[in-house]
C-alpha cells in the first residue's frame, strides 16, 4: 500500500531552519506531483510548496523562505524551511497528487516557540 511518512518536525526557535522530509513507498514516485501543506490550529489547511518533475510551485507567502526538492532515486521529497516565525507553527503534511488520487502522509507538527 501506499505510504508517506513525514519527520524533521519538534520544536524550533524563531528564526530556526529545519529541513522536513517525506518518505514515499508504495507508488510509481516519479509519476506523482508532491506537495507540502500546513494546518495552523483553527485555521484552514493550506498550500505550502508543490514540485512536479523538476518544477516547483510556492504560495507567495512561502517565496524566498521555504524550498521543496525531491530526490527520485530515494522515493524523497524535503521542505526546507528557513527564518522561521512563531506563526508557521503548524501540522506540515506531505501530499502525492496523479490527477484525481491524492494521497496524505500523517503530518509532522512543528512548533515555532521561544
Amino acid at each position: 500500500q501506499v505510504q508517506l511518512v513525514e519527520s524533521g518536525g519538534g520544536l524550533v526557535q524563531p528564526g530556526g531552519s529545519p529541513r522536513l522530509p517525506c518518505a514515499a513507498s508504495g507508488l510509481t514516485f516519479t509519476a506523482y506531483a508532491m506537495s507540502w501543506y500546513r494546518q495552523a490550529p483553527g485555521k484552514e489547511r493550506e498550500l505550502v510548496a508543490t514540485i512536479t518533475g523538476s518544477s516547483t510551485n510556492y504560495a507567495d507567502s512561502m517565496k524566498g523562505r521555504f524550498t521543496i526538492s525531491r530526490d527520485n532515486a530515494k522515493n524523497m521529497v524535503y521542505l526546507q524551511m528557513n527564518s522561521l516565525k512563531p506563526e508557521d507553527t503548524a501540522v506540515y503534511l506531505c501530499n502525492a497528487r496523479l490527477i484525481r488520487i491524492n494521497y496524505w502522509g500523517q503530518g509532522t507538527q512543528v512548533t515555532v516557540s521561544s
